[in-house]
């Protein structure tokens, strides 16, 4: 059996943004030389999630986000309303600021970003998806998205992938 770690790197903004991780995960399986087993997706940040959607072809005007990736924070958005104010919700307390700001001095604005931790635990931080005869079986329109559900800053983010098999 062979377990192969590659990880991607991805350049995310201050608003909710998504990559289309599906061409870089498939090219790491390609690589790990494994022809049947699982593909794992999966990134550590507490404020980011991976899934699988289909791709939709109409984009916002921004030309940023597919409709589909669009209506799901709208969705989300109604559930988990964006923190814009200090207070909106209990986290982070003064403890959490406190050491925030001195451990790893960060901004107070930046703790800001409640309701992306709580998006995340929604929509999940990691997908497995089998690999058979070499090939990522997402199906016909399936598409491995990152999202950076932190609005606060941009950031280099770490997506890591396993790929276990024969």
């Amino acid at each position: 059996m062979t377990i192969y770690h590659e990880s991607i790197k991805a350049q995310t903004g201050v608003r909710v943004t998504f990559e289309d991780i599906t061409p870089r995960v498939k090219n790491i399986v390609k690589s790990s030389k494994v022809s049947n087993g699982i593909v794992l997706v999966y990134t550590q940040h507490t404020s980011c999630s991976v899934f699988i959607q289909e791709d939709s072809e109409d984009i916002t005007y921004w030309n940023e986000t597919p409709l589909i990736l669009q209506d799901m924070i709208n969705v989300l958005s109604k559930i988990i309303p964006t923190c814009e104010y200090e207070g909106q919700y209990l986290h982070p307390g003064p403890i959490h600021m406190q050491h925030a700001k001195e451990w790893r001095n960060e901004k107070s604005e930046w703790l800001l970003n409640t309701d992306g931790h709580l998006r995340s635990v929604l929509v999940g931080r990691s997908v497995t998806v089998p690999v058979k005869e070499e090939e990522v079986l997402l199906g016909e329109f399936g598409v491995i998205y990152f999202s950076d559900m932190d609005q606060t800053r941009e950031r280099e983010r770490t997506i890591w992938v396993t790929v276990i098999g024969e």
